[in-house]
């Protein structure tokens, strides 16, 4: 018996295959065009579709014996589709720039606060209620067609299954769900404009929705008896499978995007939250809830960096016989060993996310010189995203964040010096975990407990979760960090004038 989580991503999906004690097999991933244009940012949820038809095929042929699969995904975008799913429109990424007119109408109707203490969100265009309202405006003759409004965990579920079921920590991402009640908010959806019946039931994370459709298992392979899980929010399933359960321990996802996850044993101050754009949601486990607070650029950043500046640097790295961020790391250690760089990098590559949300944020690189080299510049992307994590924490703290370690996962977490280098920052013991995939590894965990494979949290992370190192914090170390972060701290409000 085998077991398996489905990650869709903005830009691909993979399907990662688990035996019965929880050891990985095997994955397949696909991807898929995104259109992104000035006047909006779009997705073709059919092209979506088939990626995870070929992903799951894939897997099923060499593991026939599929008894559960689960299903995350990315948040925000929705698609309109008539009554039997079939799109109505391309979607609308969270990046898109439409919605922002709605945003405003919807906080004028309701008060940004009211809306904050409803959905657990600080009013912002990114979210899906905001682009619903746009589309009922702009293009009402796609929105009087519509039968259903989903997101990418529930449309991919309903395509699998005939159920229409989103779990408590997607349905988040639409800023219409009252994370108080479990449902979405009548008053929220009564102030858009937008009719109730559209959404799909929401459930807890990790509920099963059901066994797979004859059709389904035929386009893929699966056999008819597999149960599909509507798992979670692809952040949530991160943390599950990076083995954060209670108030002791936060995530860092270093990946593309970095993100802190902590989680609150509690429901933390909504005001103090919202201050900081950081949301709350409810966790996999009643009671409990978890918070984002993210920059937009982590390895993404690095990767910048690699592909536009290192083009030597590859070759060098390849004779060497290690990756050029190994080779990057190893020049600048050789040069200055532990020490902190001398560059200011501002991560806003791609805007900033929390505490800020502000799209119109650049990037910007501070302290160059005609003596400055890449192993520099490079080891400054990676100073510049840990100080925007170490600014993130202490901006979520008065809410009541108390961990005492983080578990990292993502590629990240495979640097031995960026994970010191964060443990010293943030003071705080740094564990990378073995899986740099921790999204598909918590879907699978949920999955394992829905078809009674495991019995709980605890069970599936005891068979799941590896720990690799531990890195600690340094006191000498966190002294220059923070000398140097009281000046990093100022550089947004200096930069972002300058750039429009």
């Amino acid at each position: 018996m085998k077991i398996a989580g489905l990650d869709i991503g903005t830009t691909g999906c993979k399907c990662t295959v688990f035996d019965e004690q929880g050891k990985y097999l095997g994955k397949a991933y696909r991807d898929y065009p995104v259109t992104r244009a000035v006047g909006g940012h779009e997705i073709d949820v059919s092209r979506i579709m088939d990626g995870v038809y070929g992903a799951i095929s894939e897997m099923a042929a060499q593991y026939p014996d599929i008894a559960g699969i689960g299903v995350t995904s990315f948040g925000e975008t929705f698609v309109m589709t008539d009554e039997k799913g079939a799109p109505l429109h391309t979607a609308m990424l969270y990046t898109d720039p439409r919605g922002s007119e709605e945003c405003e109408e919807l906080k004028n109707a309701l008060g940004e606060r009211r809306i904050a203490q409803i959905t657990g969100l600080r009013p912002h265009e990114m979210y899906s209620i905001s682009k619903i309202m746009w589309m009922k405006k702009h293009r009402p003759e796609v929105y009087e067609k519509a039968r259903a409004i989903f997101l990418m965990e529930d449309y991919v579920v309903f395509h699998l299954t005939g159920r229409r079921v989103i779990d408590y920590s997607l349905a988040t991402r639409t800023m219409a769900f009252d994370i108080m009640k479990l449902d979405f908010s009548e008053e929220v959806l009564q102030a858009a404009g937008v009719d109730r019946a559209l959404f799909s039931q929401a459930v807890p994370t990790g509920t099963a929705a059901g066994p797979v459709l004859p059709e389904a298992a035929e386009r893929t392979g699966l056999g008819r008896e597999t149960v599909v899980v509507a798992v979670s929010h692809d952040q949530v399933a991160a943390c599950v499978g990076a083995g954060a359960f209670d108030g002791s321990v936060a995530v860092d996802g270093a990946g593309t995007v970095e993100c802190l996850t902590p989680v609150f044993d509690s429901l933390p101050d909504i005001d103090t939250m919202s201050r900081g754009y950081f949301s709350v949601v409810p966790y996999v486990i009643p009671g409990k809830y978890v918070a984002y607070a993210f920059s937009y650029t982590g390895g993404a950043l690095m990767q910048w960096c690699t592909d536009t500046l290192a083009k030597e640097e590859k070759n060098l790295a390849k004779e060497a016989g290690c990756s050029v961020n190994e080779y990057l790391e190893k020049q600048y250690g050789a040069k200055y060993g532990e020490e902190p760089g001398q560059l200011l990098v501002l991560p806003h590559f791609a805007g900033a996310a929390t505490p800020y949300m502000d799209t119109g944020s650049r990037g910007a690189i501070l302290g160059l010189t005609t003596d400055t080299d890449l192993s520099e510049i490079y080891r400054g992307c990676m100073e510049g995203v840990a100080y925007e994590m170490l600014l993130n924490y202490r901006a979520i703290r008065p809410a009541g964040v108390h961990c005492t370690k983080l578990n990292a996962t993502g590629g990240g977490a495979r640097s031995a010096v960026w994970m010191q280098m964060k443990a010293d920052m943030l003071n705080l013991p740094m564990t990378a975990l073995k899986t740099a995939d921790a999204g598909t590894v918590g879907s699978a965990m949920l999955t394992g407990i829905a078809i009674g494979l495991f019995r709980d949290l605890q069970d599936a992370a005891d068979h799941m979760v590896e720990e690799i190192r531990t890195y600690y914090p340094r006191p000498e170390m966190h002294e220059k960090y923070n000398r140097i972060f009281s000046r990093y701290e100022q550089v947004y409000q200096a930069v972002r004038p300058l750039v429009g």
